[in-house]
């Protein structure tokens, strides 16, 4: 005990230490104050502190998740797909390959063993990486929607870059860490922003979140989403979010969603993660929001950000369903290592 918490306090110490080394300025905007990046959807943000980041870690300790868990992979990377398909792989966490006919598209990817301050302390993987990461195929396109380290493990986006030189798209404030470690092909968006690779038009959408890799570097970056327009069909990838307007703002937008990635996890206690994260719940609801004909539950199962227990947000997603009439196979959540082939409905 007292060795874990001595490593606690290491780990709390680094994290709250580090401060953040991008000198870009943006154009003030709705979201963004000339210094910080900020929710409009919230009316009096409070600013996170290491006090918060301690509560936070005493209530994850809560509960125990196993140490170790199997996966049971059934991949289909080799396929041939048409343009009426898109095959989606679960990695782990928020990590999903998606690939369309001729582009493969890697989200908010994470093979490091821990996520945190060097990969050396932080929450530990409880379970592989769903593929390998020598048998990946190659990798077009590379999205981030925020600076967290589980969702931006810098580690594993330098392996990407020296293997397959992707273009990376990551929020407004971060193009100087990627740069840091060797990546040039570096995109950094705003809200509403296009990109574009291929055939593929990309927006980088809205979410209610935050930015920080340590104490000094609080919402000095931006955080969202990714809309991605291909043949006719609308892809989201949602990224981490609270529940807000911003979901039927990108349907008033952009349209109905084909196929939508929607957090489900890290919720738990929801009075301290409800601005930032879903509820299982939520996440039904915003999958109405959307107007989305098929949602997959993301960002829960690998690592322990919160205080819920394991299996925990799967129960609670069936339950939202059944509460909100919403038939279960519209809203999955995919084994890591497995590999779902949806068929789009092109709109004419």
């Amino acid at each position: 005990m007292k060795k874990t918490l001595t490593l606690s306090c290491i780990a709390l110490t680094l994290f709250f230490s580090m401060a953040c080394s991008d000198k870009n300025t943006f154009p003030r905007s709705d979201h963004f104050d000339g210094e910080h990046f900020f929710n409009p959807t919230i009316s009096n943000p409070n600013k996170r502190s290491i006090f918060f980041g301690l509560k936070i870690w005493m209530e994850i300790g809560r509960t125990v998740w196993p140490k170790n868990v199997e996966n049971h992979p059934y991949l289909r990377l080799s396929e041939n797909l048409t343009e009426n398909d898109v095959a989606v792989t679960l990695v782990n966490h928020s990590t999903f390959l998606i690939q369309f006919k001729g582009i493969n598209i890697l989200t908010d990817p994470v093979w490091s063993k821990k996520v945190g301050v060097m990969n050396l302390i932080g929450p530990t993987r409880v379970r592989k990486p769903g593929i390998n990461f020598e048998n990946l195929p190659h990798i077009d396109l590379v999205v981030i929607s925020h600076n967290h380290y589980d969702h931006m493990d810098l580690p594993t986006l330098k392996k990407l870059n020296e293997k397959f030189s992707p273009t990376f798209l990551v929020p407004l404030g971060n193009k100087e860490q990627l740069e840091s470690i060797g990546i040039k092909k570096v995109t950094q968006l705003d809200w509403w922003k296009d990109s574009f690779i291929k055939d593929m038009k990309i927006t980088f959408t809205p979410t209610q979140h935050f930015s920080s890799r340590g104490l000094f570097d609080y919402n000095k970056a931006l955080w969202g989403s990714y809309m991605f327009q291909f043949h006719g069909s609308n892809i989201y990838f949602g990224g981490d979010s609270g529940y807000s307007i911003h979901y039927k703002e990108i349907y008033r937008r952009l349209g109905e969603s084909d196929l939508a990635f929607l957090p489900i996890g890290a919720y738990e206690p929801n009075q301290l993660f409800k601005s930032m994260h879903m509820k299982p719940e939520e996440a039904v609801q915003a999958h109405l929001d959307l107007h989305s004909k098929q949602s997959v539950g993301i960002h829960e199962g690998t690592f322990k950000v919160a205080a819920e227990a394991i299996n925990q947000p799967r129960i609670d997603l069936k339950k939202a369903l059944v509460k909100l009439s919403i038939a279960e196979d519209k809203f999955v959540v995919l084994e890591e290592g497995q590999t779902h082939i949806f068929n789009l409905q092109h709109r004419k």
